[in-house]
């Protein structure tokens, strides 16, 4: 008996048998049954799903000598005729190579002649779409008003190029990929029918790789017994398709999870040397992560896997977290597109390799995101309430606004910085003050500090448990403004409006009568502080606080969004 390949053999001869199709063959056969049969119809979907096949089936049921069914039709001599496509009255024309209008004109005129021993004359022209637009133009009155025995069966796999003249004089059916598992269940037939033992994950790779297309699996299916000798396994197609194979897969993760680098060039070596192409390992491994992503989001269906979830490595589906594989996927991908312009294909996956041992340390940014927000949750819960300073005070709190300053700035931390410079808060690391609860004896000074006189204003000397406490001297300010000025003049303008400069010990105060000049100024505060640093020659700490009615001083806090936003931008570095 003559060879016939699978596909051709398992051709379904009647609705029931069209696989995957289900709404397709519910709608067809009840309009069947009730006699409501349409003049054209158009069946759109990809390759290999049962289009033509369904054209033939229909036109055998159109033609049924019992009148039109949806069942128990393909049992008369012309179905077979229909069926082999050598039927006179079911003309099957090729799109692709009859697309031009004189090939339309000679469907024009026989459609003027009945069948000859059919109900009705069926034309299935395939692959539509091919068609010239003149061919369409040709064929719009025929279709909407033929002969009342003749009947139009378009199929394609391009409906969108079908000009919408033409879709809406036809009833449309979209055929649908057939899912995994049934195709997976129609090669275990046709094993049954040849005789061949296989292996349950062989088929089910075989039925994966045809991408939802019947013909498809039949035709691979076909060439997997060529070289299989009755017994198909995956060991065997991974020998002889050139495939990684999942066991190897499972190896090369592990490495790449461990790191180790050197066995993983080896391995991958081996693997390149039996004859695995470049290409090929590159889809096989991003298979895999594909593979690891899904599970990471807890799905084990194996139509979507490949395989099932125990087959894969306990190791590599823990070593990762989603983002982590998510960039790993991309980058496989990513070198399966400049596969075709590489220069040395071999250096291309090696490197890819490479980057892959280090997916570990791999951060999102979404991560670095979260976790900028936790440091700046955790900065706003470290803050205590700022203490206003006044000259009597003999011992006060530094903000912790300005403490993240000097540490952001010094790249130390705040504890480092006062012990360094014998802050206040710290009055008994190595000095000889001693600190007492008793207030400091206040003062005032001789002039008003807002009179601009240029004369220095100080203090009197303070007792042993106070620090001294001075309020700048107009000349100084105004050399600091002027320094701001050059800087951003909008700022200048702002910090000369400042009602009181005083220097307490390493911490400039900078009082505002508005919190809007406050603000300002806590927004740019690094260049205030440069200058200040610069006029005073000596490390100062800054801060800006507002004078309300009552003459009280209240700490002003940038939010620390914005401050950290900005300290990235200008390149400083961010401590956790």
């Amino acid at each position: 008996m003559e060879y016939e390949v699978t596909a051709g053999r398992k051709r379904p001869h009647s609705f029931d048998k069209l696989a995957g199709q289900e709404f397709v063959v519910s709608t067809l056969k009840n309009a069947l049954n009730n006699g409501q049969i349409a003049h054209a119809y158009l069946f759109s979907g990809p390759r290999g799903v049962g289009k033509t096949s369904a054209a033939r089936i229909l036109a055998a049921a159109l033609n049924c000598p019992d009148g039109p069914r949806g069942e128990n039709f393909s049992d008369y001599p012309e179905a077979n005729e229909i069926a082999r496509g050598e039927s006179i009255d079911v003309i099957e024309i090729d799109g692709a190579s009859n697309t031009s209008v004189n090939d339309v004109r000679q469907i024009k005129e026989e459609v003027l002649f009945a069948p000859s021993n059919s109900r009705y004359k069926i034309y299935i022209i395939d692959e539509v779409h091919m068609l010239s637009n003149s061919a369409f133009n040709a064929l719009l009155k025929t279709i909407e008003e033929p002969p009342p025995y003749v009947a139009f069966i378009f199929a394609t796999t391009e409906v969108h190029k079908v000009p919408a003249t033409i879709r809406s004089r036809c009833q449309q059916f979209h055929f649908r990929l057939i899912p995994v598992e049934t195709i997976r269940d129609h090669l275990s037939e046709a094993c049954l029918e040849l005789g061949i033992e296989a292996e349950h994950e062989a088929l089910f790779w075989i039925a994966k790789e045809a991408g939802g297309s019947l013909r498809d699996a039949y035709t691979l299916f076909d060439q997997v017994v060529a070289f299989s000798s009755g017994s198909i396994t995956m060991e065997k197609i991974s020998k002889s398709l050139g495939l990684v194979g999942l066991d190897r897969l499972n190896a090369i993760v592990e490495l790449l999870a461990a790191g180790d680098v050197a066995v993983l060039m080896e391995t991958a070596d081996d693997i390149v040397g039996s004859g695995v192409p470049i290409e090929q390992f590159v889809v096989d491994l991003s298979e895999y992560f594909r593979s690891l992503m899904l599970l990471q989001h807890g799905i084990t269906k194996e139509s979507l896997l490949g395989f099932s979830p125990e087959r894969y490595s306990a190791r590599a589906k823990s070593a990762w977290n989603k983002a982590q594989l998510e960039h790993g996927l991309e980058l496989t991908l990513e070198l399966y597109r400049r596969l075709r312009y590489s220069l040395n294909e071999r250096f291309e996956l090696e490197l890819l390799l490479s980057r892959l041992a280090s997916l570990v340390d791999y951060i999102s940014h979404e991560e670095i995101l979260r976790r900028l927000e936790d440091l700046r949750s955790m900065g706003a819960g470290a803050k205590s309430p700022a203490t206003p300073v006044s000259a009597g005070s003999a011992t006060r709190q530094r903000p912790a606004n300005q403490a993240s300053e000097l540490e952001a700035r010094s790249g130390r931390s705040a504890e480092e910085y006062q012990a360094d410079h014998h802050n206040i808060d710290t009055p008994n690391q190595n000095n000889d003050i001693e600190e007492d609860n008793e207030p400091a004896q206040d003062y005032q000074p001789d002039e008003d500090y807002r009179s601009g006189d240029s004369k220095v204003l100080a203090a009197p000397q303070p007792t042993t448990t106070a620090r001294s406490a001075f309020l700048l001297e107009q000349e100084k300010i105004d050399e600091i403004v002027a320094g701001v000025k050059q800087h951003k003049l909008a700022l200048g303008a702002v910090v000369e409006n400042a009602t009181r400069w005083e220097l307490n010990d390493n911490a400039l105060l900078i009082v505002f009568a508005s919190a809007f000049a406050a603000n300002e100024v806590k927004k740019d505060i690094g260049v205030v502080r440069d200058v200040v640093c610069e006029s005073l020659d000596e490390d100062v700490a800054i801060s800006v606080q507002v004078e309300n009615a009552d003459g009280e001083h209240t700490a002003i806090e940038l939010d620390q969004t914005v401050a950290t936003v900005k300290k990235v931008f200008r390149g400083e570095v961010i401590e956790e």
